[in-house]
């Protein structure tokens, strides 16, 4: 998969509404549900419980926490994205977030993302959203929607 690059704030102010592409397919396992409910404590049955989940869940397997799969959108950001001429890049927060479809284990996902409209913030900074998909393979809805905001300091 090809990255985009990204040359400095005029650059990334010139991408504003630009499709910037999908990242190459992944396949959720096991283990990484169970480490996220390990880390965040939520060891909710159908996450978790393989037993109750063959016998009680409409999903058929385990699912993923919603908050890991929006936690997949940062580990594939950099993986969209080459980006030269910032002296820093921070994670500012989310917009809207929306779980249209359950991740279940052994899903395949790719994160594909566009970039919204970029604004000068002041003092030199650069707020940047970006809407992020996490596409299921096979299926019409993805795991996770997310307006995730970016600011950029350009150098």
């Amino acid at each position: 998969m090809p990255r985009t690059r990204i040359e400095g704030g005029a650059n990334l102010l010139a991408l504003s509404g630009t499709d910037l592409g999908a990242a190459d397919w992944q396949t959720l396992a096991f283990p990484q549900i169970t480490t996220f409910a390990d880390a965040t404590g939520d060891h909710q049955w159908i996450h978790v419980d393989k037993e109750r989940i063959a016998k009680e869940s409409p999903f058929g397997a385990p699912i993923a926490h919603g908050y890991l799969t929006l936690a997949l959108v940062a580990g594939q950001f950099f993986e969209l994205l080459d980006l030269h001429g910032f002296k820093m890049i921070i994670n500012y927060g989310c917009g809207k977030v929306r779980f249209p479809s359950p991740m279940k284990e052994g899903a395949r996902w790719r994160l594909a993302m566009k970039l919204g409209e970029v604004k000068d913030v002041g003092g030199g900074w650069l707020e940047a959203p970006f809407i992020a998909t996490i596409e299921l393979d096979g299926s019409a809805k993805p795991a996770c929607v997310a307006e995730c905001i970016y600011r950029f300091l350009p150098g």
